[in-house]
């Protein structure tokens, strides 16, 4: 059953998206080559921390750690492990945590240095399609008009889908209804409606859609090894448009980019 939340407690979830969003530019200074990802998954272990916060990833599930960090042809849910991150590498970072009793939950996949010009393509139009999926999370709409946006962009660009993976509803539990696939019909799925949580994550393969699920019961990978996107954003429904929960905006500080794709979604409330 879908859980549509309150003004007050839309500003929660705020301040949960929020740290979130800090925690990630806070790691974006740190990214480079030469760093093993568990020394990034330390850092956010520390921040969550010190903001009066609890890491939403560790042990849900069995998780080992506080973030997922999925490297190159990994699509999501990576352990962050001792493996040097190299030049030309991108890095999904996908970081949660648990604030006032809700969830934040939120990802951006970076550029390691220098990458190739068909996986930068690939990230550019990955994110894209997230902005192309929340301009449709209008009330009244419904939530295959979400999915529907974002597959549309990403396979006219000749990318494949993931569909083993989805988006997700979200408030005091990281996963809630209704789930928020990236490809599906228009008018389609629920409705939409005022006070609507969700958690809406293109995952985009430069290659085949198709993914292998590994044994360690959490890492996924592209089936033909070609490097996989993926971004996230938490949004909320409110005065039947879309507003934005989260924030690239200390990412982009961190790494000097310049963006007004989020204005659009934004409300102070």
């Amino acid at each position: 059953m879908i859980q549509l939340k309150t003004i007050e407690e839309l500003r929660l979830m705020k301040e949960s998206a929020q740290l979130v969003s800090k925690t990630l530019g806070m790691l974006a200074k740190e990214i480079k080559p030469g760093i093993n990802t568990l020394y990034l998954d330390k850092l956010a272990y520390d921040f969550i921390k010190d903001h009066g916060a609890e890491p939403a990833f560790l042990g849900y599930g069995g998780f080992p750690n506080s973030l997922c960090i999925s490297p190159n042809d990994q699509v999501v849910h990576g352990f962050p492990n001792n493996d040097i991150i190299q030049e030309g590498d991108v890095l999904s970072v996908d970081c949660g945590v648990i604030l006032n009793g809700f969830v934040g939950d939120h990802a951006y996949t970076f550029e390691i240095g220098e990458v190739k010009p068909e996986v930068k393509k690939l990230l550019q139009v990955t994110k894209e399609s997230l902005y192309k999926g929340i301009e449709q999370c209008v009330r009244g709409k419904r939530i295959g008009d979400i999915s529907h946006a974002i597959q549309a962009h990403c396979e006219k660009a000749g990318y494949g889908v993931v569909k083993e993976l989805v988006g997700h509803g979200l408030g005091r539990k990281m996963h809630e209804d209704p789930q928020v696939p990236n490809y599906g019909r228009q008018g389609s799925g629920k409705v939409i409606k005022d006070g609507l949580t969700i958690a809406i994550e293109p995952m985009v393969n430069l290659g085949t859609e198709k993914v292998k699920f590994h044994n360690d019961g959490w890492t996924v990978t592209t089936l033909d090894n070609l490097p996989s996107a993926h971004f996230e954003h938490d949004v909320a429904v409110i005065n039947g448009k879309p507003v934005l929960l989260s924030t690239f905006r200390y990412v982009y500080e961190a790494l000097g980019i310049v963006s007004d794709e989020e204005k659009p979604f934004q409300l102070d409330f």
